[in-house]
């Protein structure tokens, strides 16, 4: 299985206090804690991701 590569969020303060977000996988937004890159990991469907920023960011998601 290939592997997420996570980004860091370009919203990451210099403590580091931040998430990560792999979108090389087809079908899967994947999500980690960039404090702890071995921990848990979330994972979404692009339309679940889509819903989650347009409600962080209080824009409408296409449908």
């Amino acid at each position: 299985m290939t592997e997420f590569r996570f980004v860091k969020s370009s919203y990451s303060t210099q403590a580091g206090e931040c998430i990560e977000v792999a979108l090389n996988i087809p079908g899967t937004v994947a999500i980690q804690d960039s404090k702890s890159p071995g921990g848990a990991t979330l994972r979404l469907t692009p339309a679940a991701w889509a819903t989650f920023i347009g409600g962080v960011t209080g824009s409408t998601p296409p449908s």
